[in-house]
């Protein structure tokens, strides 16, 4: 009976290695993710200003009597 006993306990070892490997992997990879997604939304944070700037550029220039179109062209970096 021990010989049956050492036997499955060998058999459950190295399954418990191949579950122990995969959970280290599945954490990592979690982890990346979650880096990503806190790039994702940092680059949104400077996106968001760029945005807030070209308005803001947008509105003088149509206040000084110019089109939209001419206002965008503008403030874009054209002529």
């Amino acid at each position: 009976m021990t010989d049956t006993q050492n036997k499955d306990k060998k058999k459950c070892g190295s399954k418990g290695k191949a579950m122990f490997t995969y959970g280290i992997i599945q954490l990592g990879s979690s982890i990346v993710s979650a880096a990503a997604l806190v790039a994702i939304a940092l680059n949104f944070c400077s996106i968001k200003n760029e945005a807030k700037f070209i308005n803001e550029c947008i509105e003088e220039v149509q206040a000084s009597g110019k089109s939209t179109a001419n206002a965008v062209h503008f403030c874009r970096g054209g002529k």
